[in-house]
Protein backbone atom coordinates (compact mmCIF):
# COMPACT_ATOMS: atom_id res chain seq x y z
CA UNK A 1 0.00 0.00 0.00
CA UNK A 2 1.41 3.65 -0.57
CA UNK A 3 2.49 5.43 2.13
CA UNK A 4 1.21 8.62 3.50
CA UNK A 5 -2.53 9.31 4.19
CA UNK A 6 -2.80 11.03 0.00
CA UNK A 7 -2.21 7.43 -0.62
CA UNK A 8 -3.75 5.22 1.38
CA UNK A 9 -7.27 7.70 0.68
CA UNK A 10 -6.26 7.46 -2.85
CA UNK A 11 -5.94 3.79 -2.73
CA UNK A 12 -9.38 2.94 -0.83
CA UNK A 13 -11.91 4.65 -2.51
CA UNK A 14 -9.72 3.68 -5.94
CA UNK A 15 -8.88 0.33 -5.15
CA UNK A 16 -8.72 -0.83 -8.73
CA UNK A 17 -5.91 2.07 -8.95
CA UNK A 18 -2.98 0.81 -7.97
CA UNK A 19 0.19 2.28 -8.04
CA UNK A 20 3.01 -0.03 -9.88
CA UNK A 21 5.48 -1.74 -7.38
CA UNK A 22 8.44 -1.04 -9.41
CA UNK A 23 10.21 1.94 -9.76
CA UNK A 24 11.13 1.55 -13.41
CA UNK A 25 7.04 1.41 -14.23
CA UNK A 26 6.46 4.23 -11.59
CA UNK A 27 8.90 6.68 -13.08
CA UNK A 28 7.84 5.99 -16.67
CA UNK A 29 4.64 5.84 -15.76
CA UNK A 30 4.79 9.55 -14.12
CA UNK A 31 6.57 10.76 -16.66
CA UNK A 32 4.36 10.07 -19.44
CA UNK A 33 1.19 10.90 -17.72
CA UNK A 34 2.36 13.52 -15.44
CA UNK A 35 4.61 15.55 -17.40
CA UNK A 36 3.94 14.44 -20.82
CA UNK A 37 6.30 12.50 -21.74
CA UNK A 38 9.16 15.35 -20.75
CA UNK A 39 12.47 14.28 -19.25
CA UNK A 40 14.06 17.21 -18.22
CA UNK A 41 10.54 18.65 -16.56
CA UNK A 42 10.40 15.83 -14.26
CA UNK A 43 14.07 16.08 -13.60
CA UNK A 44 13.43 19.58 -12.29
CA UNK A 45 10.48 18.86 -10.54
CA UNK A 46 12.50 16.12 -8.08
CA UNK A 47 15.80 17.65 -8.47
CA UNK A 48 17.66 15.51 -10.27
CA UNK A 49 19.33 15.82 -13.73
CA UNK A 50 17.56 14.27 -16.92
CA UNK A 51 19.87 11.61 -16.87
CA UNK A 52 19.09 10.27 -13.57
CA UNK A 53 15.21 9.98 -14.46
CA UNK A 54 15.78 7.99 -17.80
CA UNK A 55 18.29 5.54 -15.56
CA UNK A 56 15.01 5.37 -13.29
CA UNK A 57 12.93 4.55 -16.03
CA UNK A 58 15.74 2.03 -17.80
CA UNK A 59 16.45 0.14 -14.26
CA UNK A 60 20.19 0.84 -14.34
CA UNK A 61 19.71 3.02 -11.38
CA UNK A 62 16.78 3.01 -8.36
CA UNK A 63 15.03 6.24 -6.82
CA UNK A 64 17.14 7.15 -3.53
CA UNK A 65 14.84 7.06 -0.57
CA UNK A 66 14.54 10.23 -0.61
CA UNK A 67 12.85 10.40 -3.83
CA UNK A 68 10.98 6.82 -3.55
CA UNK A 69 8.05 8.04 -1.24
CA UNK A 70 7.30 11.29 -3.84
CA UNK A 71 7.72 8.74 -6.88
CA UNK A 72 5.67 6.37 -5.22
CA UNK A 73 2.67 9.35 -4.47
CA UNK A 74 3.05 10.52 -7.91
CA UNK A 75 2.58 6.84 -9.76
CA UNK A 76 -0.55 6.75 -7.58
CA UNK A 77 -2.09 10.24 -8.08
CA UNK A 78 -1.28 9.14 -12.29
CA UNK A 79 -3.15 5.94 -12.00
CA UNK A 80 -6.77 8.49 -11.78
CA UNK A 81 -7.37 10.95 -14.29
CA UNK A 82 -9.43 14.13 -13.17
CA UNK A 83 -12.49 13.02 -15.01
CA UNK A 84 -12.43 9.81 -13.09
CA UNK A 85 -12.18 11.07 -10.02
CA UNK A 86 -15.20 13.38 -10.87
CA UNK A 87 -17.29 10.49 -11.81
CA UNK A 88 -16.26 8.70 -8.54
CA UNK A 89 -16.79 11.89 -6.11
CA UNK A 90 -19.93 12.72 -8.41
CA UNK A 91 -21.21 8.44 -7.23
CA UNK A 92 -20.24 9.14 -3.91
CA UNK A 93 -22.54 12.59 -3.45
CA UNK A 94 -25.67 11.27 -4.09
CA UNK A 95 -25.60 8.52 -1.89
CA UNK A 96 -26.26 11.37 0.63
CA UNK A 97 -26.08 11.28 4.59
CA UNK A 98 -24.46 7.59 5.04
CA UNK A 99 -22.01 7.14 1.96
CA UNK A 100 -20.65 3.65 2.46
CA UNK A 101 -17.30 5.28 3.20
CA UNK A 102 -15.99 4.75 6.74
CA UNK A 103 -12.79 5.97 8.52
CA UNK A 104 -11.09 4.71 11.88
CA UNK A 105 -9.21 7.66 13.45
CA UNK A 106 -6.91 6.65 16.45
CA UNK A 107 -7.42 8.41 19.47
CA UNK A 108 -4.98 6.78 21.74
CA UNK A 109 -1.92 9.19 22.55
CA UNK A 110 -2.49 10.76 18.86
CA UNK A 111 -5.57 12.19 18.99
CA UNK A 112 -5.95 15.78 20.79
CA UNK A 113 -9.15 18.22 21.08
CA UNK A 114 -7.40 21.72 21.43
CA UNK A 115 -7.76 23.15 24.94
CA UNK A 116 -8.31 19.96 26.68
CA UNK A 117 -5.76 17.49 28.13
CA UNK A 118 -8.86 14.78 28.95
CA UNK A 119 -8.28 12.33 26.09
CA UNK A 120 -9.66 8.52 26.54
CA UNK A 121 -7.63 6.02 25.15
CA UNK A 122 -10.47 5.02 21.72
CA UNK A 123 -10.53 5.05 18.32
CA UNK A 124 -13.83 7.18 16.77
CA UNK A 125 -15.15 5.61 14.02
CA UNK A 126 -16.58 7.80 11.27
CA UNK A 127 -19.15 7.57 8.71
CA UNK A 128 -18.61 9.98 6.15
CA UNK A 129 -21.03 11.30 4.49
CA UNK A 130 -21.67 11.56 0.58
CA UNK A 131 -20.61 15.24 0.40
CA UNK A 132 -17.20 14.09 2.53
CA UNK A 133 -16.51 11.02 0.29
CA UNK A 134 -16.72 13.11 -2.78
CA UNK A 135 -14.25 15.82 -1.50
CA UNK A 136 -12.09 12.99 -0.78
CA UNK A 137 -12.42 11.52 -3.84
CA UNK A 138 -11.37 15.02 -4.92
CA UNK A 139 -8.71 15.91 -2.72
CA UNK A 140 -5.20 17.01 -4.61
CA UNK A 141 -3.35 16.65 -1.80
CA UNK A 142 -2.53 15.22 1.95
CA UNK A 143 -3.60 18.86 3.38
CA UNK A 144 -7.08 18.67 1.83
CA UNK A 145 -7.59 14.90 3.12
CA UNK A 146 -6.76 16.29 6.53
CA UNK A 147 -9.73 18.92 6.23
CA UNK A 148 -12.28 16.69 5.21
CA UNK A 149 -10.84 14.54 8.22
CA UNK A 150 -11.25 16.79 10.42
CA UNK A 151 -14.71 18.30 9.12
CA UNK A 152 -16.40 14.96 9.99
CA UNK A 153 -14.22 14.83 13.51
CA UNK A 154 -16.49 18.01 13.87
CA UNK A 155 -19.43 16.69 13.13
CA UNK A 156 -19.24 13.61 15.23
CA UNK A 157 -17.69 15.61 18.43
CA UNK A 158 -20.85 18.03 17.61
CA UNK A 159 -23.41 15.19 17.39
CA UNK A 160 -24.19 15.80 13.82
CA UNK A 161 -24.89 18.98 11.82
CA UNK A 162 -27.13 20.57 14.30
CA UNK A 163 -24.97 21.28 16.61
CA UNK A 164 -21.77 23.75 16.73
CA UNK A 165 -18.66 24.57 18.92
CA UNK A 166 -15.92 22.11 17.40
CA UNK A 167 -14.37 23.31 13.87
CA UNK A 168 -11.90 20.99 11.86
CA UNK A 169 -8.86 23.20 13.17
CA UNK A 170 -9.23 21.87 16.45
CA UNK A 171 -8.33 18.02 15.58
CA UNK A 172 -5.04 16.38 15.29
CA UNK A 173 -4.30 12.87 14.90
CA UNK A 174 -1.56 10.79 13.89
CA UNK A 175 -1.96 10.20 10.38
CA UNK A 176 0.03 6.74 10.75
CA UNK A 177 -3.49 6.01 13.34
CA UNK A 178 -5.61 6.35 10.17
CA UNK A 179 -7.48 3.99 8.12
CA UNK A 180 -10.06 4.13 5.70
CA UNK A 181 -12.55 1.54 4.16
Amino acid sequence: MAGGLFGRVREALFPSRKAPVQSTTQAGQVRERKYGGNTKAMATAYGVSPRTVLRWIDGSRHPTKHHQEKLRLDALGVQTTERGRERKARQLAQRGAVSGVTARVGRTRTFEIQGSDAVRARDIHLTLSGEQAAALARAEDEGDVREVIGEALADYFNGGGGYAGFTAEDFEYDVDDFDLS
